[in-house]
């Protein structure tokens, strides 16, 4: 019975992809394929809509902060941060070192906005165009912009995936940004000098895009707009709370709008509400986005995914799975067995969101120390994730920068953090005796 259950899952999310249905109809489906599980189990309504509020409520917190997001993202476009940021990082590349200052400009922004899709969307639109004007391969291209984007998603302070794996394993995310820059540390400095090597192998010239000219009639570019993300960095630095931080940028971000880039109050509401597009379609095709609505989505999906936990684990639909994974842990240690299931959690959940929640329902009891699995979450399922072929994490933003899915091969850095954990010898000493020591 769980094995079909479960098949008829998988099978509705795979068609769903593949018909390019909204993964909401999918998730809809699991969820009623769920409650009828678990009708059949001898509960009762009642009980299975507890189960679901259960599983809900343990991220219902991390929803008003995507909406702080959506509304932080939209307000740093509409005051010119994005915008200023992209046009000086622009400034650095150079065709000897396209590839590298690429990785290392979509780790910034990623780091800076927290979104791999928002970073894809402005920074690695902005990449791509330079290197087709370069001459350098899109293969090439893509795989740098998907490594830096997810550098961000994996570590920001306003990441949604960091922010959600810190939430269900009951966490503090600054805590665990501290664990990943440890873990991150080899990987990094060896993607570095991959996408070096590979820049000088494939030469390149040409000259860049003119940025200042594309956005000069749409914004002031003031030295004012800078102020929003340097509110973030200040605030991250000294552990203040995520959505005080955010919404400290947001309120910074207010009066920029308002004087310097003269929004009127109407339509700095609209741009936090609908997202912030410039009137310039040159412009627009770059730096368009954000807003209360763009989260809608993410949102549903999250509290769509969450509400199964409950469910999984009164009706123990997951119990078989449970076990294999614990008799792989035995075998081959924590982290080896926590990478090898989220390899198929994410090619079942096609999405990143999914993915994180199925691999901390099977792996979790493995685990005594919460912080060891928040930092193996980040090292496994948010980072394998993009790697898959047909899951929207990596596909749609290759599909933004106009980049082959081959392109997925070269992100260097999300193949090298697996790579570099796996080989290490499993130590017995686990994250949490690091922090007290």
């Amino acid at each position: 019975m769980e094995g079909l259950v479960l098949g008829l899952f998988c099978a509705a999310l795979i068609i769903g992809l593949a018909l390019n249905i909204s993964m909401l109809y999918a998730l809809s489906f699991g969820l009623v394929l769920f409650w009828l599980y678990g009708r059949r189990k001898g509960f009762s309504w009642g009980a299975l809509a507890r189960m679901t509020w259960e599983g809900v409520s343990t991220v219902s917190k991390i929803l008003i902060t995507f909406l702080l997001i959506g509304v932080m993202t939209a307000l740093w476009r509409a005051a010119g941060t994005v915008p200023l940021l992209v046009c000086q990082a622009s400034d650095l590349i150079r065709p000897s070192v396209f590839l590298l200052m690429c990785f290392l400009l979509n780790c910034f922004l990623s780091v800076m906005t927290g979104t791999s899709f928002g970073t894809a969307a402005t920074m690695g639109v902005v990449c791509s165009a330079m290197g087709a004007a370069f001459g350098v391969s899109p293969m090439l291209t893509g795989g740098a912009i998907l490594s830096g984007v997810f550098f961000g998603d994996r570590c920001s302070p306003v990441s949604t995936s960091a922010l959600l794996v810190a939430t269900v394993t009951k966490t503090n995310i600054y805590d665990n940004i501290k664990s990943m820059i440890r873990t991150a540390v080899i990987p990094f400095l060896l993607t570095c000098a991959v996408y070096a090597g590979l820049g000088l192998a494939a030469g390149g010239s040409g000259t860049g895009l003119d940025l200042r000219s594309i956005f000069a009639g749409c914004f002031r570019l003031h030295w004012t707009a800078l102020l929003p993300a340097a509110v973030i960095l200040i605030l991250a630095l000294f552990r203040v709370n995520v959505r005080m931080t955010m919404t400290a940028s947001i309120l910074t971000a207010v009066p920029v709008c308002l004087f310097v880039e003269k929004l009127s109050a109407g339509e700095l509401l609209l741009a936090a509400l609908r997202g912030f597009t410039p009137e310039n379609p040159e412009a627009a095709a770059l730096v368009s986005g954000g807003g209360v609505l763009s989260m809608l989505q993410v949102s549903a999906i999250v509290c769509l995914s969450s509400s199964y936990s409950g469910l999984f684990q009164k009706t123990g639909l997951l119990d078989g799975c449970k076990r294999a994974v614990a008799k792989l842990t035995r075998r081959i240690g924590r982290y080896r067995a926590t990478l090898l299931t989220s390899i198929p959690t994410g090619m079942v959940a096609c999405n990143q969101t999914l993915a994180i929640l199925l691999t901390d329902q099977l792996c979790r009891e493995e685990y005594e120390d919460s912080r060891e699995l928040a930092i193996d979450l980040e090292d496994t399922a948010v980072i394998t994730s993009p790697l898959i072929p047909w899951c929207i994490a990596g596909a749609v933003p290759l599909t933004m920068v106009d980049a082959p899915l081959t392109a997925l091969l070269l992100a260097c850095y999300l193949w090298l953090i697996p790579a570099w954990r796996s080989l290490k010898k499993e130590n017995q000493k686990t994250v949490g005796d690091e922090f007290a020591a």
